[in-house]
Parts: C-alpha cells; sequence; structure tokens
C-alpha cells in the first residue's frame, strides 16, 4: 500500500536518532484516512483495505522499506533550554517522494514509549489526534503551510490523562521534521560536524536554490543564507496566522519547522471575540504566546537557530555574529511587509497606499471595543462594500469605532481599479468562512471519544474543506460558540 520510502534521515549517522519500532496496539481500527493526500503521495489505493490499513497505520506492521527511527532534538520550552527533548511518541517511518517530486515525511504520532519519552507512556489520546486532524487538513484549506494529517486509528486501549480516554495513532506527513530544536541538540554538544550536515540536508531538501553559488560567494554565506531563508518563510507563516485569528499555543523551539510549515495543534485555537492579548494554552500562564506575541516569538526562536550557526557562517565569530544579526533584524520589517499585505486582501485592497497600516489597525480596535468575532468580521465586510452595513453592525457589541471606520474604508476602496462586486469576491476568497471553531472541535471530540460517534468530526471535516464557500444548511458552522460552549482554555494532550 505505502510508495517506495526513500530513507534520508535514516542515513544519518545514529546519533541523529534512536531505531526504535513502533509498539503493537490491541485492537487497530481505522477512523478517519485523507485519501485526496494519499494519492498525492503516491499510495496504491486500489490494494487499499481498511483492516489491513489499519495495522499499517497503527505501528502493529511496519512498511517494506521502512526503517522506524524517533529523531533526537532539543528545544526551548517557554523560554527555558531543554537539551534533550525528541521524539517521545512519535516515530519517523521515512521519507516519500510524492507525486510532484517533492520529498515527504511519514510518522506514526502514538506509536508507544520512545528512549526520548522522559517517563510518560509514549502514547496519543483519541482527542487530540482527532484535533490535529481537523486542525491541520483545515490549516491547509486555508492556504496555510502546515504539515498534513494522513489517517488516524483507535488502538483499541483506555489511556489516562485528565480523563481515561481511548488511545489512537495519527499518520502526520511533514516537508520534514527538522526543527530549531534539532540544531540545537548537536549546538548544545558543541557537534559542529552534526549541524553542518544538518544545514546542508535543510538547504537541499527546502531550500535548492542555495546550492548554486554565486560567482566569488564562500561556503559561510550561503550558511546566511539558510538562515536568511527560514526567516522569510516564518515571517510569511506567521502573518498567515494573525491574518485568521490563529493562538498556536506553543511556539516552543521545537515546534519551529526549518521547512516553514506549523506543526504541533496541541493548545491551539482560533479567536472568537477579537483580542490581541488572547492566550488559550491551559500551560501559558504568563502569556507568551499570546496572539500579539507570536510574531516577536517567531523572531526570538530564528535568533536560537542564528546561534547554532554562527560557526557555519565565518570562521571569525565576530563577524558571524554580525552577519547573523542582521538577518534576524531584517526579519521585522519583512513580517510587517507580509503581515500588511495579507491585511491589504482582507480589506479588498490591492494598491498599496501609505495610510493602510493605520486603516487596518483602526478596524482592530474597533474590533476589539466591541468584541466583534474576528472571523465574521471581516467575511462579512463584503456585504458592507457600499451603504447596507446590518449584519456587520450585529457582531458588535457597541458600533461606535465601526460607525467611524466604515467611511474611510469606503473611500480607500474608492481609489481601486475593481467594482464592487470584483472586490467582494476577491476578499470572500481570503476571508473563510468556516474555520474550527473550538467548541465544534470539541463538540466533535466528544461524540468520538465517549459515544464512538465518529459521524460529527467527518460532517466538521467535510465543512472545513470548504471554507471560502457557503454551504447552504450548514449555518450553525459559521456561528462563534454560544455563551454555554465557549472554549477558553485548551490543553496539549500529551
Amino acid at each position: 500500500m505505502f510508495p517506495e520510502f526513500t530513507l534520508r534521515f535514516a542515513r544519518l549517522p545514529e546519533r541523529f536518532y534512536l531505531r526504535f519500532d513502533p509498539v503493537p496496539v490491541p485492537e487497530p481500527r481505522l477512523v478517519a484516512f485523507n485519501r485526496p493526500l494519499a494519492e498525492a503521495l503516491g499510495f496504491d489505493l486500489d490494494a487499499f483495505e481498511a483492516q489491513g490499513a489499519a495495522q499499517w497505520l497503527s505501528g502493529n506492521r511496519v512498511p517494506q522499506g521502512a526503517e522506524p527511527l524517533a529523531q533526537a532534538y532539543a528545544g526551548h520550552q517557554f523560554g527555558h533550554f531543554n537539551p534533550r527533548l525528541g521524539d517521545g511518541r512519535a516515530v519517523l517511518l521515512g521519507e516519500v517522494t510524492d507525486r510532484q517530486g517533492r520529498l515527504r515525511d511519514i510518522q506514526l504520532k502514538g506509536a508507544g514509549m520512545t528512549p526520548f519519552s522522559r517517563g510518560a507512556d509514549g502514547r496519543a489520546p483519541l482527542g487530540p489526534v482527532l484535533r490535529e486532524y481537523l486542525i491541520s487538513e483545515a490549516m491547509h484549506r486555508l492556504g496555510v503551510p502546515t504539515t498534513r494529517a494522513l489517517a488516524a486509528v483507535t488502538s483499541g486501549e483506555r489511556l489516562f490523562r485528565r480523563v481515561p480516554e481511548p488511545g489512537a495513532v495519527l499518520t502526520r506527513v511533514a516537508a520534514s521534521h527538522l526543527r530549531v530544536g534539532t540544531f540545537q541538540y548537536f549546538a548544545a554538544r558543541d557537534d559542529g560536524e552534526a549541524v553542518r550536515m544538518l544545514a546542508d540536508m535543510a538547504i537541499e531538501r527546502h531550500y535548492p536554490g542555495l546550492l548554486t553559488a554565486e560567482q566569488g560567494e564562500s561556503e559561510g554565506e550561503r550558511y546566511l543564507g539558510l538562515l536568511e531563508a527560514v526567516a522569510d518563510r516564518q515571517a510569511s507563516l506567521v502573518a498567515k496566522w494573525m491574518g485568521l485569528g490563529f493562538v498556536h499555543g506553543v511556539m516552543n523551539t521545537d515546534n519551529c519547522t526549518i521547512s516553514g510549515e506549523t506543526i504541533d495543534y496541541g493548545p491551539c485555537a482560533f479567536m472568537e471575540a477579537y483580542s490581541p492579548t488572547m492566550v488559550f494554552s491551559s500551560i501559558d500562564e504568563q502569556g507568551r504566546y499570546a496572539y500579539r506575541n507570536q510574531p516577536w516569538i517567531a523572531q526570538w526562536n530564528l535568533a536560537r537557530l542564528a546561534e547554532t550557526l554562527i560557526p557555519l557562517i565565518d570562521d571569525d565569530q565576530e563577524t558571524a555574529v554580525a552577519k547573523a544579526t542582521e538577518v534576524i533584524k531584517r526579519y521585522e520589517p519583512h513580517y510587517e511587509a507580509e503581515w500588511l499585505a495579507v491585511m491589504r486582501a482582507k480589506l479588498g485592497l490591492e494598491r498599496e497606499e501609505e495610510g493602510d497600516r493605520e486603516l487596518v489597525e483602526a478596524l482592530l480596535e474597533a474590533m476589539q471595543a466591541g468584541r466583534a468575532d474576528f472571523t465574521l468580521t471581516f467575511r462579512r465586510l463584503s456585504e458592507a462594500l457600499e451603504q447596507d452595513a446590518s449584519a456587520l453592525f450585529e457582531l458588535f457589541e457597541t458600533g461606535d469605532g465601526l460607525a467611524a471606520w466604515l467611511p474611510r474604508w469606503r473611500e480607500r476602496l474608492a481609489r481601486e481599479s475593481a467594482d464592487a462586486g470584483a472586490i467582494a469576491a476577491r476578499m470572500n476568497g481570503v476571508n473563510p468562512l468556516y474555520i474550527p471553531r473550538n467548541h465544534q472541535v470539541e463538540r466533535v471530540i466528544a461524540a468520538a471519544v465517549e459515544h464512538a460517534d465518529f459521524g460529527p468530526f467527518e460532517v466538521l471535516g467535510e465543512v472545513l474543506a470548504e471554507p471560502f464557500v457557503e454551504q447552504p444548511g450548514r449555518e450553525e458552522y459559521a456561528q462563534p460558540a454560544p455563551s454555554t460552549e465557549r472554549v477558553f482554555r485548551t490543553f496539549c494532550g500529551t
């Protein structure tokens, strides 16, 4: 069933990982399978059969050609450095080349206690597996670079976290699982050779344009180029998060990918009432990873990557630090430009004008004062291009700020070279109607966990697969949570 494995990471020296076969589960049952993704990866779907697939995708059987392993990495967790983290419940089966010629990792999460488990059981509860499946696929449909979910399998076990819960295994697909923390693991051990090997792998896999050196360019410039390329992708990624009201919740350096994909959907959430200080994660007691902090935490994480690359950038440490510092400083204007481009598009603007930032900020201030729903405010703006803004005002507890803002926006739109219909269509193509709202995600998880009813999960997945298209009969999926179902705290679930 599986395509042929390439095994790039497994060919690195063994200090990069620990060999580990998935621990078998008693009663695997396939509860979700992403056929379009499987097709794109080159799976033989003619040979697909659910019961047999459950054996492969639970880890009970190791696919031919795979060499399962747990990857080593370190990380700053809430600002505190842990020199040895690693895959505590995840197993990399290997890499495959998809139908577009791109290399993709295939990893099992919840595959058992690895030597990196630090006393945990290495298993994954069903709730967090379904959450990651839903939200990662929703992010993909929303146009955000992300790891993806190929399958979810229940294990036939009961796990004990906050409450007893069925166990499950998620099959995750990623451009790679190289993280800032992977580099930190070896830098902390003064293993410069390993850092160089990782950097070379990252360049070959994610930034092959850096392999073609310009005349007179030093090897150090290539590694400086890697830092800059990673910074550019992080700036673009976080700008997209901000444009969706997405709060990652655990932006540790081990959750910052070199590829620029979103990874780890533990305590993440989408805001409803707009608040720049919004925090959902139950373990983020100081608000380090609040919504408004995400761009600057990304920059902080990039600075930690820069520290690991200093010996590669230049033999003279002072020179290397100066060069890397300039790259980290350039992140800020790059992010600001990416964010403003995202927000311009959300407001229906194609031209760039000097006052656009102030226009965006004024709307956000009005939304904060009115406790307006983030997603629906931007969606309903397309209905308020001219005079009727009644549906938009319904979202605001107090509409004074919005009333003052609308004439400014309409005046600005008048300078765009498109009619109202074209602008509305443009806006509805970037402002989703459906997002994975917390209460809906929790509702479908409860049905699956408490009653083994996966029907609501499947329906929500169908809705989220078309986030920009109005779906008659599914209006409830676009609505904010009723007061009795509001979710203000999320949990990592590990």
